[in-house]
């Protein structure tokens, strides 16, 4: 049975009371005519909000890249902004990327990849710490630096999936 077939057979079990003689009818037999304009029903306004508001919708959509990247540029510059005052003296004179400083903080303050958001490539990888009073975090200090400067380390990549299993490259 086709679409409108099946529509006009639902028609057929809704009953309306002519408003004029009282008379019951299917909805189905109407024969429905108008003189002038329709007035304007409730759904006629929902339906031509519906319409702006998917033409809206349509129009934003063909910006929202546009916004994104601007959103993400005007980011970026109020976190440089926050980051040189907030970052020490002698850090600033170094002139890194803050976008290129991670904060680790132990047992290195932090770990800077030089180039990692401005190039293509990392040029530099730095490990940066202020000055330790505490012993055993200066210990600690010494055998990175030692484990560094003999090369004795390697580079591995570990994939965590969204149910925290941890796989090797």
């Amino acid at each position: 049975m086709s679409e409108i077939l099946k529509e006009f057979q639902l028609f057929r079990r809704i009953l309306c009371v002519c408003p004029c003689c009282g008379e019951i009818v299917r909805v189905s037999d109407l024969k429905l005519k108008t003189k002038g304009k329709a007035v304007k029903t409730w759904l006629d306004e929902y339906q031509y909000k519906s319409n702006m508001l998917t033409k809206r919708e349509e129009r934003f959509d063909e910006r929202e890249e546009l916004l994104r990247d601007l959103a993400r540029e005007k980011g970026r510059k109020e976190a440089e902004k926050v980051f040189k005052k907030a970052i020490l003296p002698a850090l600033k004179n170094l002139k890194l990327d803050p976008f290129d400083v991670i904060p680790i903080l132990n047992p290195v303050d932090f770990i800077v990849f030089k180039g990692m958001n401005r190039r293509d490539s990392v040029s530099e990888i730095l490990l940066l710490s202020k000055t330790c009073h505490f012993k055993s975090l200066c210990t600690i200090r010494k055998q990175v630096k030692q484990a560094i400067s003999k090369k004795n380390y390697d580079w591995q990549t570990a994939r965590i999936d969204d149910f925290g299993n941890i796989t090797f490259e």
